[in-house]
């Protein structure tokens, strides 16, 4: 439920949460005080300071799109496949097996293909109409099917009811989403400037009405298409890991969100863009994805549709230290002993200390603070994770 109400010089900012830190409500006030939002700002049980809009933040816009409340992973998001297999059938050995072919089929961190991908992997769509993206196939192509760095992983888990081993994987639309972000933020900049519009910190935009802005959109449309393109091209790796231990393992369907994206949508009656910084759709009925840290639980929730969120909800645990703050005073010896502990297969190392479970919230507090924006349908419990570090 909300928990505060923090005012702008315009609008109020609904809050999932009781504790901020400074520079999240700073930039928090800085969107409760854009002369172009609409409504309301809504933030997150899991929000956190970002680049100019914290993540975990949801921000109606009219007339206007904001490159940086959309981010730099544009179409970053998850997916998760049910199978047919059972944690109590399934060996330590027969997972360390999937691990294995996982890592030795899909390329982490920076890493891309070093053949490219069939072209029939590559969404359509990709015409004169996208001028920054229209000549980058060739990058594409190498890209899809990576995982990528910083908090993207792959996670092998089991239902904490029935057993039911699950596969989840968390990405985006890779470096191409950066590009593409970074340029047309750079766009905006200029055109703010030209204009001597009045922006907040890190919130330069452009008048949807004008081409640069219809470019952004239809890009960044087509870099959430190539992030789901990207999960699916790992998803299909790791489903080809199971049928190698279990010859006749069955998939449900591949459920899939995306978190970092502005839509056009209706609320409180009118028509506006929507922006979600690591935050997720939850209309009602809606099922979606909200996972935790490296070593704790992930949830498959279903949306309530509450108006005052925008209908969204939480991305994620949510970061509650810096990653700098991590690696100074986390200790990979302990971190490591709470996820062996739980019988997690996880090859933590001091590079992925950052990501590590103690620099995360606790993802059932923040799942707990937002049981008016969602209900969650099946818990998961990690058996086995890789981080992208």
């Amino acid at each position: 439920m909300i928990r505060k109400v923090v005012m702008g010089t315009r609008l109020p900012a609904k809050l999932w949460l009781d504790n901020v830190e400074t520079s999240c409500m700073e930039q928090i006030v800085n969107l409760a005080s854009l002369p172009y939002a609409f409504s309301h700002v809504a933030i997150m049980p899991d929000a956190h300071a970002g680049k100019g809009m914290p993540i975990g933040g949801v921000l109606a816009t009219k007339g206007v799109v904001v490159p940086n409340a959309v981010g730099v992973d544009i179409g970053c998001g998850m997916c998760a496949v049910k199978t047919s297999l059972n944690a109590d059938g399934l060996t330590r050995k027969e997972l360390t097996s999937v691990m294995s072919y996982i890592r030795q089929t899909i390329p982490l961190g920076f890493e891309h293909q070093k053949n490219a991908v069939d072209e029939s992997l590559v969404p359509e769509g990709l015409t004169d109409n996208l001028p920054f993206l229209k000549d980058k196939r060739k990058m594409m192509l190498h890209e899809i099917g990576t995982l990528g760095g910083g908090n993207h992983f792959i996670e092998i888990q089991k239902d904490t009811k029935t057993g039911d081993v699950w596969a989840m994987v968390h990405s985006g639309s890779r470096h191409l989403g950066l590009l593409t972000a970074n340029h047309y933020n750079k766009i905006a900049e200029s055109w703010c400037e030209k204009w001597y519009a009045d922006i907040r910190p890190g919130l330069a935009f452009l008048p949807i009405e004008c081409q640069e802005g219809k470019d952004y959109m239809n890009e960044m449309s087509f870099c959430v298409r190539l992030a789901f393109a990207n999960r699916s091209a790992m998803m299909e790796r790791i489903k080809e890991g199971f049928l190698l231990i279990s010859p006749t393992v069955e998939f449900d369907p591949m459920i899939n969100i995306a978190h970092n994206y502005a839509a056009w949508e209706s609320h409180f009656g009118r028509n506006v863009i929507v922006h979600r910084k690591g935050a997720t759709r939850a209309r009602l009925g809606e099922v979606g994805i909200i996972p935790g840290s490296m070593g704790t639980k992930s949830y498959i929730v279903e949306g309530l549709g509450n108006e005052d969120s925008f209908m969204s909800c939480s991305h994620g645990a949510g970061r509650r230290m810096s990653r700098s703050l991590a690696f100074k005073t986390l200790s990979l010896e302990e971190e490591c002993e709470s996820m062996d502990e739980k019988g997690i297969i996880h090859g933590m190392r001091k590079s992925c200390l950052d990501e590590a479970p103690s620099a995360y919230k606790d993802i059932e507090q923040v799942i707990a603070s937002e049981d008016d924006l969602v209900k969650p349908i099946v818990e998961l419990e990690p058996l086995a994770v890789i981080k992208g570090d």
